[in-house]
């Protein structure tokens, strides 16, 4: 056994079918992979949204920086009755999530560009070559506000817009103590982390994550990072957890 890593916490929802790599990890290691997020994301109510007087139409590129961004921009738009101009132009964080677009608009019609490097750096590049646009910011009410820094230093004319909410989902006073490993995937969850246990020591617990603000608010918490992806040929959680899993049997 891996270090004696038997149950592993992996802070997001359960897999949707049994194809997951995560299960192969399992099999392979003999691991009980648990799936429970330390926070979810709770819409933001129209009317609530109404109060922060943002007019999306006054805008002509909008920002994703997620996921969740984009699911909760087009809701806001459907539930206060706004027609998205097909001019629109989206700006992405990464492929991945310029593709999910697609759920809601046609990907062909729309101009859509997105960063290379998954990082707030990576997407400032397309946005640096369209500064003229006045960009709308669909963000939740906790954000690192790196990309607000950029945008400003670099003059770029935009507007941040609350559209949902990351609340810390609440865990059992001892249940952290079952887990071996701790897998995070945003800053929001290390601070549900610290507000559910503020009397956490690491000791011999794992701790991996994905995306560097990830890292850095492992690191700034004074926790020790184990695990960390994307890095250099490891483009994923599951690849990086196979790998530190291997090195240490």
């Amino acid at each position: 056994m891996a270090m004696n890593i038997k149950r592993a916490l992996i802070s997001q929802p359960q897999p949707a079918t049994g194809k997951s790599p995560y299960f192969d990890l399992a099999d392979k290691y003999g691991i009980e992979f648990i799936f429970k997020p330390f926070i979810r994301v709770d819409p933001i109510p129209a009317k609530d949204f109404r109060q922060q007087k943002v007019n999306i139409l006054d805008h002509t590129a909008v920002i994703f920086t997620s996921r969740h961004a984009v699911d909760h921009f087009f809701r806001l738009c459907q539930e206060l009755r706004i027609t998205v101009p097909e001019d629109m132009k989206y700006f992405c964080i990464t492929e991945t999530v310029a593709l999910y677009i697609q759920k809601y608009v046609q990907y062909r019609k729309r101009k859509v560009f997105f960063g290379t490097t998954g990082k707030v750096d990576g997407l400032m590049v397309p946005i640096l070559k369209h500064k003229t646009e006045k960009f709308l910011q669909p963000m939740s009410n906790v954000h690192s506000g790196e990309l607000t820094r950029l945008l400003n230093e670099n003059g770029i004319s935009h507007t941040e817009a609350v559209m949902y909410l990351t609340v810390s989902n609440e865990f059992s006073k001892d249940e952290i103590d079952t887990y071996d490993m701790l897998v995070f995937f945003s800053p929001a969850g290390i601070e549900s982390l610290q507000k559910n246990w503020p009397d956490f020591v690491q000791d011999k617990k794992i701790i991996g994550c994905f995306g560097a603000p990830t890292a850095k608010a492992i690191r700034d918490a004074g926790l020790r990072l184990d695990i960390e992806a994307p890095v250099e040929g490891i483009t994923s959680m599951s690849a990086a957890l196979d790998k530190w899993l291997a090195a240490n049997r």
